[in-house]
């Protein structure tokens, strides 16, 4: 291994930094976004029976808030319970919008990465070209182990900075997907919890009525 990394040239280290960022990235990033980490499956019923039975209270919103992504934007609805629907939905959507941009964090990074390794590759094989060129013109052409160098450069990094790309373009869009159907979910979470709201509202005023 270590031979193949001193053939490769010195454009084979910042593409093995980038492999070892995207590997961090994507084993982290699948880590905390795993569905019973972000949105609780059982969350939401017990959201609403504690809507339904008048036991929201600072204490609880606390410790929802503290629960999970989905916890948090719902703590943000039930804190605004009894102002209007129209600024209850405004926190909602902030509280959404900073655990969104959370969920997203190295996201960009990765699909640098993407970006750049195959580039590096590419580099490394001019490089590894110029280095054959100039050993032709030193008179090498007869011998075939003075072009071994530049050639195997040029292929090696190249090999390198696609082996690094593919696996992280992957993991970006699969991160991405799982993003994209999080969001979606704490949407629809999210007007569930406002329309369970206006309906506890609407029971309240009967009752009083």
């Amino acid at each position: 291994m270590w031979e193949i990394v001193r053939a490769g040239g010195p454009l084979m280290w910042p593409i093995i930094l980038c492999s070892i960022g995207a590997a961090a990235i994507i084993l982290e990033r699948f880590w905390t976004l795993q569905d019973k980490r972000v949105i609780p499956p059982d969350l939401t019923k017990k959201v609403w029976a504690l809507i339904e039975a008048n036991q929201v209270n600072d204490k609880v919103i606390a410790a929802l808030e503290q629960n999970s992504p989905l916890g948090r934007v719902l703590a943000a609805g039930l804190a605004n319970r009894h102002r209007p629907r129209e600024i209850m939905m405004e926190r909602l959507q902030d509280t959404g919008r900073h655990v969104v941009h959370e969920l997203e964090r190295f996201l960009n990074s990765l699909n640098m990465i993407a970006g750049v390794s195959p580039l590096l590759g590419l580099l490394g094989t001019v490089t590894g070209i110029i280095k054959a060129f100039n050993a032709i013109q030193a008179g090498g052409m007869g011998d075939p182990r003075m072009l071994s160098g530049g050639i195997a450069e040029a292929l090696i990094t190249t090999a390198a900075g696609l082996t690094v790309a593919i696996p992280s373009l992957i993991g970006f869009r699969l991160l991405r997907g799982k993003v994209d159907r999080i969001v979606i979910q704490m949407e629809k979470d999210a007007l569930r919890l406002a329309d369970a709201v206006d309906a506890a509202a609407g029971r309240d005023r009967g009752e009083a009525a």
